[in-house]
C-alpha cells in the first residue's frame, strides 16, 4: 500500500493493545505506508522506544498526545485540540484509533472536517469523497465494566465512536454485537495475535519454577495487569478453598498495577500460598514451568495470555467472558462463570487432580494454537480495511 498515510491514535494502554498497535504500525511501514502514531509519551517510551518524531520514510513516527486513561476534562479538551491540529497538518488517508477513549478523542478531533453524510453512502465502508483528515477506523479492545461510573463513561464513549467512526472493528463477537446495537458500522473482528516467542530452554524453565515453588508443589500461573478487570480477587477467594491440601498449590501472579498492595494484603490475611512476581519478561518460561494457567477475568476482550497459554500447550482454566471462548473453543480450556470463586476453585482442582484431563487440555490447546492468526495476517487484514476506507491512493509524485 505504497503512498498511503496512516495515523494511529492510542491512549494509555496496557501491554496487549499497545503491542498490537506497534505490530500494525511497523508492519504497515514495512509494506510502504507512511505511518505516524499519536499517543501518551508513556506509551511511546514503552512501545516505540527510539522512534523518530516524524516518519522520514519507512520508519514509524511517534508524536506525544496525552490521552488520559480516565475522564479529566481539561486534559481531555487539550488532547482533542492538539490531535485536531496534528491531523489537520498531517492529512492522513486513514486514522485508526485503538480503544474507546482514543476513538472518541479521534472522532472529536475530526469533527468539523469535510465528511460525506452516511445516509448518502452506498456502502458504510465506501467513501465517495475523501475528507481532508482521512477516514476514521476504531478498534474496540475491551469489554465494558459491569456497573458504576466507569460503565456510564464507557457507554458515552461507545455512542461517540458508533456515530462518528467510518468503521469499527472489535476483538470479540460480543463486543461487535454491542457496537452494532449502538449503531456502529462494524467491519468485523480485529485479528490480535500474540507476539511470537521462542521456546524457552530447560534451564530457564527450571530457574523460573524454582523461584516459585518447591519440588512436588503444583504451580498455578496467572498473568496480567493487577486491576479489577482481571479478576485476581476472585482467584484469591478460590485459593482459600485449597489451602488445606497437601501439597498445596502455589499461585504465581505475574504483573503490576493499582491493586498490587490490596491483593498482597488480602493474600496475607487469608494465609494464601502465592508468589507475587511483578512485571516479568520471561513469561514463556513461566508458562512452561506451570502446571496450570488460570485467567479469572471479570470482563475481557481477547487476552494475549490465553493465546500464549494455548501456544505453550498448557492446561487452562478461564472465565467464560468476552473473546475467551472464541479463542479456546470448548475443548482447550475449562471455562467458568466470571466472579464465581467456588466454580474457579473446583475447576482448578479438577485439572490438578486428573492427569488425563490435563493432558487432553494440553493437546487441545496446541491444536487451537495452530489455527491462531499470525502477525502478517493481522497486518494484511488491517491494510485491506484501509484500502476500502481510503479508496484509490494516488502514486507519490
Amino acid at each position: 500500500m505504497t503512498g498511503v498515510r496512516i495515523a494511529y491514535v492510542m491512549g494509555t494502554v496496557s501491554g496487549g493493545a499497545g503491542e498490537h498497535v506497534a505490530m500494525l504500525a511497523r508492519g504497515c511501514a514495512q509494506r510502504g505506508a507512511e505511518v505516524t502514531v499519536y499517543g501518551p509519551a508513556q506509551a511511546g517510551r514503552r512501545f516505540f522506544p527510539g522512534e523518530p518524531p516524524a516518519p522520514p520514510g519507512p520508519a514509524v513516527g511517534f508524536v506525544p498526545v496525552e490521552i488520559a486513561d480516565r475522564p479529566r476534562p481539561a486534559r481531555d479538551v487539550a488532547a482533542v485540540l492538539r490531535l485536531r491540529r496534528l491531523l489537520a497538518h498531517a492529512r492522513p488517508d486513514v486514522v485508526h484509533a485503538h480503544g474507546l477513549r482514543a476513538g472518541a478523542a479521534a472522532a472529536l478531533a475530526l469533527t468539523g472536517h469535510t465528511r460525506p453524510s452516511r445516509r448518502a453512502r452506498p456502502s458504510r465502508l465506501a467513501r465517495p469523497a475523501r475528507r481532508p483528515a482521512g477516514a476514521l477506523a476504531v478498534t474496540v479492545h475491551n469489554g465494558p465494566p459491569a456497573a458504576g461510573t466507569a460503565a456510564a463513561v464507557y457507554a458515552v464513549l461507545e455512542r461517540i465512536v458508533a456515530r462518528r467512526a467510518d468503521a469499527v472493528t472489535c476483538v470479540s463477537a460480543d463486543l461487535a454485537a454491542r457496537m452494532r446495537r449502538r449503531g456502529a458500522a462494524v467491519a468485523g473482528l480485529a485479528l490480535v495475535p500474540a507476539p511470537p516467542a521462542a521456546a524457552p530452554d530447560g534451564r530457564s524453565v527450571a530457574v523460573a519454577r524454582a523461584g516459585i515453588a518447591g519440588a512436588g508443589q503444583p504451580v498455578v500461573l496467572a498473568v496480567g495487569r493487577l486491576a479489577p478487570q482481571k479478576g485476581f480477587a476472585t482467584l484469591l477467594a478460590a485459593a482459600v478453598r485449597w489451602q488445606g491440601r497437601d501439597p498445596c498449590p502455589v499461585i504465581a501472579l505475574a504483573g503490576s498495577g493499582p491493586l498490587d498492595q490490596a491483593l498482597r494484603a488480602a493474600a496475607g490475611a487469608d494465609g494464601i500460598r502465592i508468589c507475587f512476581l511483578g512485571q516479568r519478561e520471561d513469561v514463556p518460561a513461566l508458562l512452561a514451568g506451570a502446571d496450570l494457567v488460570v485467567v479469572p477475568s471479570l470482563w475481557e476482550g481477547q487476552p494475549l495470555i490465553v493465546q500464549e497459554a494455548l501456544r505453550a500447550g498448557r492446561p487452562l482454566v478461564a472465565s467464560r467472558v468476552g473473546g475467551i471462548p472464541d479463542l479456546t473453543g470448548q475443548d482447550a480450556a475449562v471455562l467458568v462463570p466470571p466472579g464465581d470463586a467456588a466454580a474457579l476453585a473446583d475447576a482448578v482442582l479438577s485439572v490438578l487432580d486428573d492427569p488425563a484431563l490435563a493432558a487432553r487440555l494440553s493437546a487441545a490447546a496446541r491444536a487451537r494454537a495452530a489455527a491462531l492468526p499470525t502477525q502478517d495476517e493481522a497486518v494484511e487484514a488491517a491494510l485491506d480495511l484501509y484500502r476500502r476506507l481510503a479508496g484509490p491512493v494516488p502514486a507519490p509524485s
